[in-house]
């Protein structure tokens, strides 16, 4: 499907502003994308609070420089002069914050593990932020650090300079992580475990780490210890640090694949690298974007309004996220984030539909459906393993934000002709999320019960937020009546939606 756009008028689209005139369409709509936009912010100012992500259109994992602290959810500001590691992130928002997140660290000279002193000086001027490509020069390490993702998978040239000191340090973060060193395989494995909520007991990041160098020193990391020689470290905050001698100019590569199913599965997710070189993933993923993003055409003379709207739309094709795999037999698998286990079928996260069910759900209705019916298809998953449909998930059920907007993103789905996923599991869903809650979460309907009753949530019964709720909620019934209807269901089944959704007269 491609859609044209000639802009004669303001046209909003992702946020952004777009004057045009007539001109040729563009060819190479990627190379219009800073990664970079909206990074100059902080806690008290927002200016977009994103980061630099490196990544496939809705993959699995992200990569970014982190100049924030571990554990901070601004891991990477525009202002900031240091760069303590390369992470892989799954976080949607800093409010949100991360989980399963890793980072991995060139370093030369002294043996060192603390992010502060392992951290090195860069600049912008030496630093290259595509989405599919990264590259910064670390001044403090002389070396040049380059990444190149797949969904699942990634690869780094770091390029060293001279010297007998030169290491890699993994960071398997705090709140209980393990690493394995395994030099007889140029290998490293390990998990983690930090999360910010919203993930079961056995939650798991499985990482492996393939060098095409070997090594000449190894140790553990624990607790901020170096222990030389040490290959196997468990507990709260968990590290290990590889070494050996380089020559000026010498390239090492790390290939780097994740899984939240089995250190097996992180294995076959490896394999996505295949036999590619670096350059050539580059190329791939770079024509993966192009391809993705030329479904629209865009005309306009004015380079600062396509790099607005290639930049946005870059953001806009980054969530949700997937959180399925492909297992040995080339079925869809995935980890439930709801109940811990491993499942067939699709799954997708990081995403809260207020207010993503106004724009980009309707936008991926439009330009990109047969993601958006992938997604359907993880909403049933979600509704099955959980018995509500999140309404801010990351990576499962979280408490963030107001309404019960799941409905308007299934019923708009289907309404514009979305098909080929189970409809009726996700009516049952509708009907039982707008008359229950789910403890400690944004899923279903804080105070249905005095909504449904009163025909709105009043302020004293200590629950915030009481008009908003209510007009909320009051749309989520137009939408389930405009579906029931859309779905033949009977009067009597739809007839209370229809009524409840005149509430927001109240």
């Amino acid at each position: 499907m491609k859609t044209h756009f000639s802009f004669k008028h303001l046209l909003f689209i992702g946020g952004a502003v777009l004057y045009s005139m007539q001109i040729s369409a563009v060819k190479n709509p990627v190379d219009y994308v800073s990664t970079l936009v909206g990074t100059q912010s902080k806690f008290e100012l927002s200016t977009g609070n994103t980061y630099p992500a490196t990544a496939l259109p809705w993959g699995m994992n992200f990569w970014t420089p982190q100049t924030g602290k571990m554990g901070d959810g601004w891991a990477y500001t525009y202002n900031a002069d240091k760069i303590r590691g390369f992470k892989q992130t799954h976080q949607p928002s800093p409010w949100m914050n991360d989980y399963g997140q890793f980072s991995i660290m060139p370093i030369t000279g002294g043996l060192v593990f603390d992010q502060d002193q392992r951290a090195s000086w860069f600049s912008h001027k030496a630093e290259v932020a595509k989405p599919y490509y990264y590259k910064v020069y670390l001044a403090d390490h002389d070396v040049t650090t380059e990444l190149v993702p797949t969904e699942r998978a990634a690869m780094f040239r770091f390029t060293y300079p001279e010297t007998k000191n030169a290491y890699v340090v993994i960071d398997a973060f705090d709140k209980g992580s393990y690493v394995k060193v395994i030099p007889e395989e140029n290998k490293i494995i390990g998990y983690s475990t930090k999360n910010s909520g919203g993930v079961p007991e056995n939650f798991k990041n499985y990482f492996v780490i393939q060098f095409d160098k070997p090594f000449t020193f190894t140790s553990g990391v624990k607790e901020n210890n170096i222990l030389p020689n040490e290959t196997e470290v468990q507990g709260n905050h968990t590290g290990a640090i590889i070494g050996f001698a380089t020559q000026k100019g010498e390239i090492v590569h790390a290939r780097v694949a994740s899984s939240f199913i089995s250190y097996e599965q992180a294995e076959l997710n490896l394999k996505e690298l295949g036999k590619d070189s670096f350059d050539q993933l580059v190329t791939k993923g770079k024509d993966i974007w192009n391809r993705e993003m030329s479904k629209v055409d865009v005309e306009d003379d004015n380079i600062d309004n396509l790099r607005t709207f290639y930049s946005c739309l870059y953001r806009s094709m980054l969530f949700p996220r997937s959180f399925y795999e492909i297992d040995a037999k080339g079925q869809v698998v995935h980890y439930s984030p709801y109940n811990g286990k491993v499942l067939p079928g699709y799954m997708f996260t990081d995403t809260g539909f207020w207010d993503t069910f106004r724009c980009l759900f309707p936008f991926l209705n439009l330009m990109y459906p047969s993601m958006n019916q992938k997604m359907q298809e993880g909403l049933v998953n979600a509704y099955l393993e959980s018995g509500f449909l999140p309404e801010w998930a990351s990576p499962g059920h979280r408490d963030c934000m107001v309404g019960n907007n799941s409905a308007s993103v299934v019923a708009d789905a289907y309404i514009k002709g979305l098909r080929g996923y189970d409809i009726e599991t996700l009516w049952e869903a509708l009907k039982h999320d707008a008359n229950a809650h789910l403890r400690g979460t944004a899923s279903g309907r804080l105070a249905y019960d005095a909504y449904n009753k009163l025909g709105y949530v009043p302020n004293n019964i200590g629950i915030g937020q009481n008009v908003a709720r209510t007009l909320e909620y009051a749309y989520n019934d137009w939408t389930i009546y405009t579906i029931g209807k859309k779905l033949g269901k009977p009067a009597s089944e739809i007839d209370i939606f229809k009524q409840r959704a005149l509430n927001y007269k109240n």
